[in-house]
Parts: C-alpha cells; sequence; structure tokens
C-alpha cells in the first residue's frame, strides 16, 4: 500500500510539470510587457509611450495574464495529458470539455439552490465564489482543474480501449471515456457546491496557521521544496502556494488574485506598491542558483589531485547551466545519493535562506538564470527590488555553503565527485564511452537513434514500457517489471544518473532531456 501511494504521488507529481514548464516561459515574456505598460519605466524611456509600443505592451501583458489567471483549465488540460499513456490530444480533449460543463453543472446548481453569492464592495471577493471563464461558480482556485485532470487521465487510460458492438459502438474507443467524464463532470459540479464550502473552510484555517506560523512556515517551506527534489514530489509543495489561497490573496477592484505567483505578477506592475510577504514563496529559486556555485567549487576543492581537472570538466558546464537557468537536478543527483548528509545540510540552509530574504527585506526576483534575474530586477528597480542585497546575499550564501562543505567533505571523508575509490571508479567507466560524450547537438540522426535503442534495451524492451514522459531534466519512464531493468546498457548513453523507485524510473539527461524523449518515442513507434 505505501509503495502503492507513493507511485501515484509519483505519477500525478510528474504530470503537474507539464502546464508548470511554460510558466517560465510566459514570464519572461510578460517582462516585456510591463517594460512596455509600466508608467514610471514608460515616463523615463519615452518613446515607450508612443502608441505602437503601448499597444504591443498591453497585448502581451493581458493575454499572458489572461493565462496566468485560468490557470485551472490550463492544469485540467496539461494533467490529464500527461497523465495518458496514449492519445494524449484526446485525452486533453475531453479534459477541455470536461472543464466547462464542470463550470456550467456548478453554475446551475448554485443557482437552483439560491446559493448564488451577491457581488458586495469588494465585488465576489470573501464570498467563496468566482467568475471563471465568464461563470460564476464556487472560487475551487487550480483545485478544480487538478482534480478533473487526474480524473480524466485516469478513466481515459482504464476505459479509452473499450470496443461495442451494433448500435453502441458509436461509444467505442476514446468516446467512451468522454461519455463517462460527461456523467463525472455533472457529478462534480453538482457535489462540489456542498462540500468545497467546508473545505474553504479548512483551507481558511490552513493560511491562518500558515500565516500565524510566520518564518517558521517559511523555513519549512524552503526545507521542503529542496529536500524532496530527488523524489519528484516537491512539485507537491510549492504548488498549493504559488497557485492557490494558501499563499495569499490580492483584491484588485473586484478581481481577487490568488496565489504568490499570480500576486507577484500582477504587484510587479503596481509601481507604486512594494511586494507583499507572500512574494516570498516565490524565492525558493534563489537556492537553485547561488549555493550551486560554493558546492561546485567545494566538489572541485576537494577532489583528488589527480582526478582534480577531470572533475573540473564534468562540474564546470553542469554550474554554467545551472546560473543561465536554475535547473540544478543534473548536480543534484551527483552527491544526493553519494554524500546524502550534504543534501540534508543543503535543505536546511535553503529553508534559512529564505527566511534571511525576507528578514532583510529583499523581495528581488530570483527565477529564471542569471540573466533573467539581472533584465527582471533591473526593470523593476532598486527601491521596488532591493536587488543589490541580492547579490551580496547571495555571494555569502556561495561562501558559506564552500567553506561549509569544504569542512565536511574532508572530515567524513565523503565520497562527492573526485573522490570515489580508485577501483570504483574504473568499473564505472563504460567501455567505449567516447561516442556517448558527444552532445546532442553534434550526434547525427543515426547515432540518436540508436542511442534511443539503447536506453530502450535498458529499460527492458519495447513490451516492458508502458508510458514516456519527461520534466525539466529527467526522462521519466513507468515500466511493467522493474527487474528487467539494466542500468549498464543504459549508462553506455551519457546521462547525470538514475532514479529508481519501484516501476518509475528518471533518468536524468539535463535540459536535452525533452529531445531524448523525442527519440525514444520515435524508437519505440518503429519497433
Amino acid at each position: 500500500m505505501k509503495d502503492k501511494i507513493k507511485s501515484t504521488l509519483e505519477r500525478f507529481s510528474k504530470s503537474i510539470v507539464q502546464p508548470l514548464m511554460y510558466l517560465s516561459v510566459a514570464g519572461t515574456i510578460l517582462i516585456l510587457g510591463i517594460l512596455m505598460t509600466n508608467t514610471s519605466i514608460s515616463s523615463k524611456i519615452t518613446f515607450l509611450q508612443a502608441a505602437p509600443f503601448q499597444l504591443i505592451g498591453k497585448l502581451i501583458y493581458d493575454s499572458l495574464m489572461f493565462l496566468i489567471n485560468n490557470l485551472s483549465i490550463i492544469f485540467c488540460v496539461g494533467i490529464a495529458g500527461a497523465l495518458a499513456k496514449r492519445d494524449k490530444g484526446h485525452a486533453a480533449l475531453i479534459a477541455l470539455m470536461s472543464y466547462f460543463m464542470f463550470l456550467n453543472a456548478n453554475h446551475i446548481t448554485l443557482e437552483f439552490f439560491n446559493k448564488i453569492a451577491e457581488p458586495g464592495m469588494l465585488g465576489l471577493y470573501g464570498t467563496g465564489q468566482a467568475n471563471v471563464m465568464g461563470i460564476q461558480v464556487l472560487d475551487m482556485g487550480v483545485f478544480g482543474g487538478i482534480i478533473l485532470g487526474c480524473l480524466t487521465g485516469g478513466i481515459f487510460n482504464k476505459f479509452g480501449g473499450k470496443q461495442f458492438k451494433g448500435y453502441f459502438s458509436m461509444f467505442s474507443g476514446v468516446r467512451f471515456p468522454f461519455l463517462l467524464m460527461i456523467l463525472v463532470s455533472l457529478g462534480m459540479g453538482f457535489i462540489v457546491a456542498f462540500v468545497w464550502p467546508v473545505v474553504q473552510t479548512g483551507i481558511a484555517a490552513l493560511t491562518n496557521l500558515i500565516n500565524q506560523s510566520g518564518n517558521i512556515g517559511l523555513y519549512l517551506y524552503g526545507v521542503l521544496n529542496k529536500l524532496l527534489v530527488p523524489t519528484g514530489l516537491h512539485h507537491l509543495i510549492y504548488a498549493p502556494f504559488q497557485f492557490t489561497d494558501v499563499g495569499g490573496t490580492l483584491v484588485l477592484g473586484e478581481q481577487v488574485i490568488a496565489g504568490a505567483y499570480p500576486i507577484r505578477v500582477a504587484e510587479m506592475n503596481m509601481p507604486d506598491v512594494m511586494f507583499s510577504d507572500s512574494t516570498y514563496y516565490n524565492s525558493y529559486s534563489f537556492n537553485n542558483l547561488f549555493p550551486y556555485m560554493g558546492i561546485c567549487l567545494a566538489f572541485i576543492t576537494t577532489a583528488y589531485k589527480k582526478n582534480r581537472e577531470k572533475t573540473k570538466a564534468m562540474l564546470v558546464p553542469l554550474m554554467v547551466a545551472a546560473v543561465l537557468s536554475c535547473i540544478t537536478e543534473p548536480i543534484d543527483f551527483i552527491f544526493v545519493f553519494a554524500a546524502p548528509i550534504l543534501f540534508f545540510v543543503h535543505s536546511l540552509i535553503s529553508g534559512a535562506s529564505l527566511v534571511l530574504l525576507k528578514v532583510l527585506h529583499i523581495p528581488a526576483s530570483t527565477s529564471g538564470g542569471i540573466v533573467n534575474i539581472l533584465i527582471s530586477n533591473f526593470v523593476l528597480g532598486i527601491e521596488k527590488t532591493n536587488w543589490p542585497m541580492l547579490f551580496v546575499l547571495g555571494a555569502a550564501v556561495a561562501v558559506i555553503y564552500y567553506f561549509l562543505f569544504v569542512f565536511m567533505i574532508k572530515k567524513l571523508d565523503l565520497k562527492t565527485p573526485g573522490r570515489e575509490e580508485e577501483v570504483a571508479a574504473e568499473a564505472a567507466a563504460p567501455i567505449k564511452a567516447a561516442p556517448a560524450q558527444k552532445s546532442t547537438e553534434k550526434k547525427s540522426a543515426e547515432e540518436k537513434n540508436a542511442d534511443a535503442i539503447t536506453i530502450i534495451q535498458g529499460l527492458g524492451g519495447k513490451a516492458n514500457i508502458e508510458t514516456v514522459d519527461n520534466c525539466f531534466t529527467r526522462l521519466r519512464v513507468t515500466v511493467k517489471d522493474e527487474n528487467l531493468i539494466q542500468e549498464d546498457i543504459i549508462n553506455r548513453v551519457k546521462n547525470s544518473g538514475i532514479k529508481r523507485k519501484g516501476k518509475d524510473i528518471q533518468i536524468i539527461f539535463g535540459m536535452q532531456v525533452a529531445a531524448v524523449r523525442g527519440e525514444v518515442e520515435d524508437a519505440l513507434e518503429k519497433m
């Protein structure tokens, strides 16, 4: 039962990553809209006041904010498509239709039982209801979309291959899950009209508890966000804070914005308003940048002298990638199993870093890598972000990590990169590994296909593979029999580590993982 629960959480965790992957792109482009529409900026850069720039800026800002304000439907469609083992497009379309039916069913139920709330001075704020896609319904934040997405994915996988004969043949295949989702959507719209108000009471209590816990709550949030990275379940920690009332609310006229991320986006375009405390729930990515400078330098320094150049050649590119993109999993998996105590300490410091950002009043943007951090904070200005202190604290944290990790590695004789036993290192060295050291960009189509076939063979062959997916850096595969996995074969293809949890296999490829997934899927289709 324990393994089944973990497996279910793992599948949900990797499915919720799919829609989240697009938000980083949206956030980056949104900066252009803010640059063009922010009055304090346009007053200093006068050509931005021209009508064409104002129009373009409004198009960018309002369009992307529309996406952010309707994350529930995005989660619904994205999760259903990610969970589907086949015909992902059909699953996503069914989820979209189910979401619309759910909204209407909930509105009709509220109206029938005279539960429709009347807007007050602050609109629907405080009534527990909201306008979603122009329909007044119970305010479920993103939970409604997440629940429907999960239900759609599960029902689609279970009944998507159902076949009927005769007149009922019209309900065969992907149409049968749609038929079931009609019933599920209407039923869910009816039931939540009575159940969700109770849930809202519980969420309000949780919000109060978090607010009352102050810096302790923020510290635990930061620790868990980092500590759960190896399990792939860290998304379950930050998602509620980012996109629901748990992360705070902001009232703008009749509009209520819930969640730390949407609140920050809204406050970015309010030049005379300082960021609220909820913004520090967005600052967990601080721990994906500055610490890794100190960590990588500590690994290089403590590597055995004869291994130092090789260790440097391996870690410097990963450190640069982390600095440019804030993607750190390739580095995490280098030491999380070899020296778990270091990762535990890393998690503890990560929580403390968030608290320091708040105590020192540093609401600067910390996401998207060093270039994005510089641009976004420069645009918003020092007074609003206090960004110079971000780099002062970042430098101090990097130094602390360096000396602390050097001390612990030497004191405890930890087997970090470059400190492995010679025999183990020789055994781990792949035979004729030169071809695998080529970057994905330089490989020919034949070499890419050969690597994909090798990965499939290492996973036990096509018949043993149930699903293939990916997040930011990992190829995530579900297999039928984990005993058929052969890691030595998988490791013939260059990767940064293999994480196994029962039938869920994760292979770390870094930022090129989407290309690797495509090659594996192409190879599977040809087999």
